[in-house]
């Protein structure tokens, strides 16, 4: 009687006939380890799958379904280990001959698996976040917290908190991209600003990165979407010359100790007295970089500080283009155009 007729009877007859559990199981994995050595293609190894582990046909199942399930109560316990043990080797088995067939494959195919395989391509740091790990490296080391804030907001926050006019340019719809609720795409990080002081009192020293956004026509200097930090101190007795010291400061940890620095008065409606910077690049003569200035009485006034007890500096600067200068870019879109040889430069 083949094993394939053993596991198809019951088991009772089987033992009346003079087998026993032990012999019955030893001659199932003797079967399988036989037919087993026998591989030689995977089209072979996978009917040779099907017919001893198949779901509803398998020579295991069969035996489950027969020898244990039929067993007598007496017995059964030993069938159930002889059981899992056979499950057991038949599944090693297969695995075993998977992993035997391949290797024989690679070596008729002249594989050599002991070589090392091919370079893996991965991600480059994008040089905007090169830029501004950099930026808050330095700011952290002046003591300055990181804060967000959101994308969408609302004319308070972006423009009267900060005491534009309602006849200033930016609030135009030729600068500023309103939203049809009369919410607006923020036009700078310095909402955030406001946001921060109405709840926390000073002393403050907080940087805000972003996203921002514009009524630009995209060209290799402008976007409609770019992306900002708004940086600000506050606290007892500060000074223009803290803003001049801190941005000297910064403006020489990131472009190099020699750089020459500028500053010129300017109008900003939040700050007062407020003023740009300008640094010197080689062929170019002096730049603009930044906008900064004192906060406005004005403004604290919007957030319940008091202007006889407190007084502080904020500044901005524009990401991209810092990024620009410090790595020679010389078009904007490259940095949101996504192309793989432009990146992997910032490796």
């Amino acid at each position: 009687m083949t094993i394939d007729e053993k596991t198809a009877q019951d088991l009772e007859g089987l033992l009346a006939g003079g087998e026993t559990v032990d012999s019955l199981y030893g001659e199932l994995r003797s079967s399988f380890d036989t037919e087993k050595s026998a591989l030689s293609s995977e089209e072979q190894l996978k009917a040779f799958r099907d017919r001893w582990a198949g779901r509803k046909n398998g020579l295991l199942t069969h035996a489950n379904d027969h020898w244990l399930k039929k067993a007598p109560r007496e017995i059964k316990p030993q069938v159930g280990r002889l059981q899992n043990e056979t499950k057991k080797h038949i599944e090693a088995g297969l695995a075993d001959a998977k992993t035997n067939l391949g290797q024989s494959k690679q070596a008729a195919e002249g594989i050599d698996v002991t070589l090392p395989g091919p370079p893996r391509l991965i991600g480059a740091p994008h040089p905007l976040q090169l830029v501004f790990n950099e930026i808050e490296h330095i700011f952290h080391g002046l003591g300055y917290s990181i804060a967000e804030g959101p994308e969408i907001e609302s004319f308070y926050y972006n423009f009267e908190a900060l005491n534009f006019p309602a006849d200033h340019p930016a609030v135009d719809e030729m600068d500023t991209l309103f939203l049809r609720d009369g919410s607006l795409l923020r036009t700078h990080t310095s909402p955030n600003q406001i946001r921060i002081m109405e709840n926390q009192k000073p002393p403050l020293r907080c940087l805000v990165p972003g996203k921002v956004y514009r009524n630009d026509t995209a060209d290799s200097t402008h976007s409609p979407m770019f992306h900002q930090i708004e940086g600000f101190a506050v606290d007892r007795d500060i000074t223009f010359s803290d803003l001049k010291g801190t941005l000297g400061y910064f403006l020489r940890r990131f472009f190099g100790e020699d750089t020459r620095i500028r500053f010129r008065p300017s109008f900003f409606p939040f700050t007062e007295p407020s003023a740009e910077v300008d640094i010197y690049w080689e062929g170019r003569g002096f730049i603009e970089v930044l906008g900064c200035g004192m906060i406005d009485p004005g403004v604290f006034k919007h957030v319940g500080y008091d202007s006889e007890e407190y007084s502080g500096f904020a500044f901005g600067l524009g990401i991209d283009r810092f990024a620009m200068l410090k790595y020679n870019i010389s078009d904007i879109q490259l940095l949101f155009q996504g192309d793989v040889r432009f990146l992997r430069q910032f490796t």
